[in-house]
């Protein structure tokens, strides 16, 4: 109660809290109440800005914090008490006023305008009623009990709670308002292109061409279309990312602990609160045994927030301080607790903040962000020389109105406008497609980062490993004893622990100090907990220890888990002798070894001394290095209620095995072979972690180096950011390490993927550049904050996640290289053509339709490429490319010159022979169309061409769309209306052929270059392309040489295996 009271006295007085104050003139605090309030942010941003020396007031009422620039004459006390006295002071003139209508005022009146929803949603919830708004941390837990009708005891009814589902309907957040199909439809035609068409139809129709501005709308009501329905395909599929984890939660109903759905829960309900659990409604905490809960979803406070039981005083306390209460979207990160819910939906505090989002629009990528950057500055490029074309135009007599129309028609044909559309295209074809191999994509960027993945850090229980362990040796009293499936050995000899007296204390204690809920029926056990304390309860079966009777026998008292500090457990019993009590404790053998004064010889009590434990440790060694899990095991005897853990008596190793995944090893070989490097982090001692990596071939052949948590600490951060990507293990870490070694690779300018499954994980899960969960053993914890999850708990599928990570960001590469090289390539052909002085080669109406067939359907069939054979034989793109490169714009310049060569070739064909007018400027239209078309087989692939050996997978898409464009292009020379529009002339059979031959001159041509530059790439004709070496491989760096000079190298990262 102590504890309670200083937290509540610290909640009344502590109304600032200065959070930075490091750089002068600069100060950052925390504000007791201003979180969630609006008008508190405008009253101290008021007041703050008339105090002498404060230049800039910024509130955040999102956080709590208020940032203050002040002059030098001001000091952070001094501000931090005029800060307090406002504080106090708007305090007492609101706090009436606040407590009155918290009593009159429901949070969604009935005449509040409602959140649009599915018509099944509204359906749900057309009748149910509103929930009251009170100040639930403020009251005592029997109040709130009473207040709820609910019992902490036996929980509510199933009636009961069937009766407040349908008064409340389900325990799920409003959604926010879609973007209607008419708004989406509208939106298409805000564009600059859009604009320019218009323009274009305007001066269509003073020039008299009505015709003409009714093809051109024409083509605008196309060009909306085909964009709305690729749009709003691509937005079903990225929302539908929010409705990936499904989370459930443990209730008390009907006195039985139930997994129910998370929509389920309703008010009253008894939520069972234990670590890796998810929060799934608002509730008072009714019990807290050192709990903590991660509300950075809610409060942004990285730190995981200590929980009690407590009820609070005061009228005014910041949600961050409300200690005794738990909020829906947060996350268990330890200890234990029950809570009663009194919020769910909309009326939780999470509710409430979607209810402040009124329309829903899709995040957009940083790719997404550089296509629309690239696409603006090609706006001005082409704007410019359009421009250019227009002044040469007028300069050669040309008249005024149709250069306008030409020079308007060349720019929207010219613009790449569907840039950032393909890129949000093809990233959900890629979600979509990735779904169908159980890869769930929580976090849109996502995609993209998986391409870019250096450096994979894999936990190893329960990711690598199956997380199924299994004893298979017990080590005690000098001899090391067998569990085989069905009995304990010794040789060939079976073993009974009833005629051994220190292997049934041993076996007794690994059952004591366990937290695995055990039932017996008959001879048939159910078991369940971790796999770890499974598994010592299965060999104590096996032994014919019958677990219930003796956890009777030795009633568990109190529990010390293991820490972050305490790498071993302890549990404090009853003992049949009542003036005693039993200390069971296991864990790490080291450190257990470490607080052991006794050993048991021949069934006595005798000292341990330094050369028996150094035995002890050799025996460990030996079990480790068998890739086993090995666990210390020691008691002790005491007469007070306290878990003492000194003076133990030391009873044994216990070595278990968790038989690595199928398939991992390959996958291993896999990512070496993409040029991303491994790195295994595991709780296990070095030797054990050793055999493992040994066993993986993390190291790639070579020496396999290893760093254990003990010297990881004592490193300086430049030194472990230079030894970092030497280390293939980390041995012995703890969530606080994994979290460090994650962000040093990535301070080290590494691309970091991080996989796990457990809470421990969540931390450096959260902090990778892609964290990736298990979807199947994964603790809600670690999906919550995943960016991936691996639906079927299926590691191989990580390499089908980065290969498609690779091909998304190559299609869109593909797509957007296709649409420049074609759209320059229109440009090139009408400047040269008007600079010469040898007219048009395609009129307005004829550059629009290029525009339309040419550019969409080839662009979009591109972004649904395969994998290229050889996406994972090169090393991951520097995430710092840019998605056009410089290197790029060389080749797509050779290329459009060769498009636009080769037609206006054939233009100039059409001229000779038949002289200007509309017979040229059709053979000109339809050479450079067929052209691009055919181009887009040239932008499959970088590398690979007509001419190669190794083919590239089949685009049944790619070969529709084409198809269908040259269908498209025929019909147009065929039928008479659309003829007539496009102005094209009959052609004869040799302009057919001058027509093919000018289309697949420059397709020979691009490929031949390609072919020519990717054999002087790989050095000669026949060898496969070699991953370029690092740098780093034949160079040391500074930091390394000084890593080298304190012998850290040698000494810490080197593992003796005996």
């Amino acid at each position: 109660m102590n504890n309670h009271c200083n937290i509540s006295r610290r909640s009344r007085a502590a109304f600032v809290r200065a959070l930075h104050t490091a750089v002068k003139g600069r100060a950052r605090y925390k504000i007791n109440g201003l979180q969630g309030s609006e008008a508190f942010k405008k009253y101290l941003e008021l007041r703050l800005s008339e105090v002498q020396g404060i230049t800039q007031v910024s509130a955040n009422p999102s956080t709590g914090n208020v940032l203050v620039l002040y002059q030098p004459g001001q000091t952070v006390l001094a501000l931090a008490a005029q800060i307090e006295h406002l504080v106090i002071e708007y305090t007492k003139q609101s706090q009436h006023s606040i407590v009155k209508a918290t009593k009159k005022i429901n949070r969604f009146p009935k005449k509040a305008k409602k959140p649009a929803s599915n018509k099944k949603s509204h359906q749900l919830t057309a009748n149910t009623h509103q929930q009251e708004i009170a100040t639930w941390h403020l009251k005592e837990t029997d109040a709130v009990i009473t207040e709820l009708k609910t019992s902490q005891e036996s929980g509510l009814t199933t009636n009961k709670a069937q009766q407040k589902l349908k008064q409340y309907g389900p325990n799920a957040l409003p959604e926010a308002h879609p973007r209607s199909g008419l708004s989406m439809f509208i939106d298409q035609f805000k564009s600059l292109p859009v604009g320019l068409l218009a323009v274009a139809a305007g001066v269509s129709v003073a020039t008299g061409g009505l015709v003409d501005a009714v093809v051109i709308m024409g083509v605008v009501v196309i060009n909306a279309a085909i964009g709305y329905a690729t749009e709003s395909n691509s937005e079903k599929v990225i929302r539908s990312l929010k409705n990936l984890v499904n989370p459930t939660a443990f209730v008390l109903r009907d006195r039985n602990i139930q997994e129910i759905s998370a929509q389920e829960i309703v008010i009253g309900d008894i939520l069972i609160l234990k670590p890796g659990s998810y929060v799934p409604a608002d509730a008072r905490l009714l019990e807290a045994r050192r709990l903590s809960i991660d509300e950075s979803a809610l409060t942004g406070e990285s730190m995981p927030a200590s929980k009690y039981a407590q009820t609070l005083v005061g009228e005014n306390i910041a949600l961050g301080d409300r200690t005794n209460m738990v909020y829906m979207g947060t996350l268990v990160t330890g200890g234990q607790g029950t809570a009663v819910v009194v919020a769910t939906g909309k009326y939780t505090e999470m509710g409430n903040i979607q209810m402040m989002v009124s329309e829903a629009t899709l995040p957009e990528t940083p790719m997404e962000k550089q296509l629309d950057r690239a696409g603006s500055q090609l706006v001005m490029v082409s704007g410019a020389v359009c421009a250019l074309f227009f002044g040469i135009g007028i300069l050669r007599g040309n008249s005024l109105l149709q250069m306008l129309k030409s020079s308007i028609s060349l720019a929207v044909a010219a613009v790449p406008e569907g840039l950032p559309t393909v890129a949000t295209t093809t990233l959900a074809l890629g979600i979509a497609n990735m779904r169908k191999h159980n890869v769930l994509i929580r976090r849109l960027d996502a995609v993209e980062t998986l391409g870019s993945v250096q450096t994979i850090c894999m936990d190893k229980t329960g990711t690598i490993t199956a997380n199924r362990m299994t004893v298979v040796e017990l080590c005690t009293d000098n001899k090391c004893i067998q569990a085989s499936a069905d009995e304990l050995l010794f040789g060939k000899e079976a073993v009974n622990p009833y005629e051994n007296e220190q292997l049934l204390k041993l076996i007794h204690v690994l059952t004591l100090c366990n937290e695995s809920e055990v039932e017996k029926e008959g001879d048939e056990y159910t078991v369940r907990g971790s796999a770890t304390e499974n598994a010592l309860i299965d060999v104590a079966i096996k032994g014919g220890v019958n677990v219930p009777n003796l956890r009777a026998n030795y009633p568990r008292l109190k529990i010390n888990h293991r820490s972050q500090e305490r790498n071993y457990m302890a549990t404090l019993h009853t003992t049949p002798d009542e003036q005693q009590k039993l200390i069971a404790v296991k864990g790490s053998p080291s450190e257990v070894l470490s607080l052991c004064s006794w050993q048991i010889k021949n069934g006595e009590k005798v000292p341990l001394t330094e050369a028996d434990k150094q035995v002890i440790e050799n025996d460990n060694d030996d079990m480790a290095g068998k890739a086993l899990r090995v666990l210390g095991v020691a008691y002790q005897l005491d007469e007070t209620e306290k878990i003492h853990t000194r003076d133990l008596i030391w009873l044994g190793l216990v070595g278990m095995i968790d038989p690595i995944r199928n398939g991992v090893q390959d996958l291993m070989g896999g990512f070496h072979q993409a040029g991303i490097d491994t790195v295994m982090i595991t709780g296990d001692q070095s030797p054990t972690a050793y055999a493992i990596g040994k066993e993986l071939n993390l190291s790639k052949g070579e020496q396999l180096q290893i760093l254990d948590s003990t010297h990881l600490n004592n490193l300086e951060p430049e030194v472990m950011k230079g030894l970092l990507h030497r280390v293939h293990v980390f041995a012995r870490i703890s969530p606080a390490n994994k979290l460090q070694v994650v962000q040093a690779l990535q301070s080290s300018g590494k691309v970091v993927a991080m996989t796990g499954d457990g809470i421990n994980d969540a931390p450096a899960l959260k902090a990778a550049d892609v964290g990736i969960a298990m979807g199947h053993t994964g603790t809600d914890v670690a999906r919550e904050v995943a960016d991936v999850i691996l639906e079927d708990d299926n590691l191989e599928t990580m390499i089908i996640a980065v290969s498609h990570g690779r091909t998304i960001y190559n299609n869109i590469r593909k797509s957007v290289h296709y649409l420049l090289s074609t759209n320059a390539s229109e440009i090139m052909v009408m400047l040269a053509a008007t600079t010469a002085g040898i007219g048009h080669p395609l009129t307005a109406i004829q550059l629009l339709w290029v525009n339309l067939v040419s550019d969409i359907f080839p662009a979009l069939a591109l972004a649904m490429e395969a994998p290229e054979p050889d996406v994972l034989l090169t090393p991951p793109r520097d995430p710092k490319e840019p998605i056009i490169r410089s290197s790029d714009f060389g080749r797509i310049l050779v290329e459009s010159a060769a498009l636009s060569a080769s037609t206006l070739a054939a233009y100039w064909y059409g001229i000779t022979r038949y002289g200007f007018g509309p017979q040229a400027s059709t053979i000109g239209f339809m050479s450079l169309t067929i052209a691009q078309l055919l181009h887009t087989y040239t932008c499959r692939s970088q590398t690979h061409t007509i001419f190669s050996k190794e083919k590239l997978p089949p685009n049944k898409y790619l070969n529709i769309a084409i198809g269908s464009s040259l269908a498209l292009q025929i019909l147009a020379a065929i039928v008479p209306g659309l003829k007539g529009l496009l102005q094209i002339s009959p052609i004869n059979l040799v302009d057919t052929a001058v027509i093919g031959s000018s289309a697949v001159l420059p397709f020979l041509f691009n490929e031949g270059r390609k072919e020519i530059a990717t054999r002087y790439l790989r050095g000669d004709h026949n060898s496969p392309r070699l991953l370029p070496s690092s740098k780093n491989d034949s160079a040391t760096s500074p930091v390394l040489e000084a890593a080298e000079q304190q012998e850290v190298e040698l000494q810490t990262v080197a593992v003796v295996v005996c």
